[in-house]
């Protein structure tokens, strides 16, 4: 049984910085793609980052270039995503996605998901 659990997110003031964390179980990790997609309430889901099975490559929305990092480490089974420089607009669940491709982009239709962590940013 798949399963994906975010971590990490909370409340901070604007400029501030967090990293969150996803780890899975029941997943072949090191050989599927992994992303990030956010959700603020009124607003459809939207991808935030991706990264390749192998780590080679990343694809990051426009609004978050810059400013957020997507990573993984294979050993773990964990996918993390740190976030600097936030920004009021960046208060959304974030949801941890994963798909048994070794490329993708933030555009891939993600089979698998996550429960979200909240992340909230004030100003």
């Amino acid at each position: 049984q798949v399963q994906l659990v975010e971590s990490g997110g909370g409340s901070v003031q604007a400029g501030g910085s967090l990293n969150l964390s996803c780890t899975a179980s029941g997943y072949t990790y090191s050989t599927s793609c992994m992303a990030w997609f956010r959700q603020a309430p009124g607003k459809e889901r939207e991808g935030v980052a991706s990264i390749s099975a192998r780590d080679v490559y990343t694809d990051y929305a426009d609004s978050v270039k810059g400013r957020f990092t997507v990573s993984r480490d294979n050993a773990k089974h964990t996918l993390y995503l740190q976030m600097n420089s936030l920004k009021p607009e960046d208060t959304a669940m974030y949801f941890c996605a994963a798909a048994p491709v070794l490329v993708c982009g933030i555009d891939y239709l993600y089979p698998d998901w996550g429960q979200g962590t909240q992340v909230t940013v004030s100003s």
